[in-house]
């Protein structure tokens, strides 16, 4: 079962304004996504009922799953500090 891996508009923009090595590597980890949307360390976010997040390094990646169309949206990919905020 492989899922879609699809980014928000303000999603992509946080990934396009990172330098190219913390770049490289979260789009290496967004990508895995695909074959595992739930790899090991990654956590569900407690406000959220479909939310989950993983770590890179100091940066954070906060999706969400549709188990049932088989779409992972990634909605948010910052440094740790801004990842959270609204």
């Amino acid at each position: 079962m492989t899922y879609v891996v699809t980014f928000t508009a303000s999603a992509a923009r946080e990934v396009r304004k990172l330098d190219r090595p913390v770049r490289s590597r979260l789009l290496e980890a967004i990508e895995s996504l695909g074959s595992q949307p739930r790899p090991h360390g990654c956590i569900r976010l407690a406000e959220e009922e479909r939310a989950w997040r993983i770590r890179v390094g100091d940066h954070r990646v906060i999706y969400e799953i549709d188990d049932g169309v088989l779409v992972v949206t990634v909605i948010r990919a910052a440094h740790r500090r801004e990842a959270y905020r609204p």
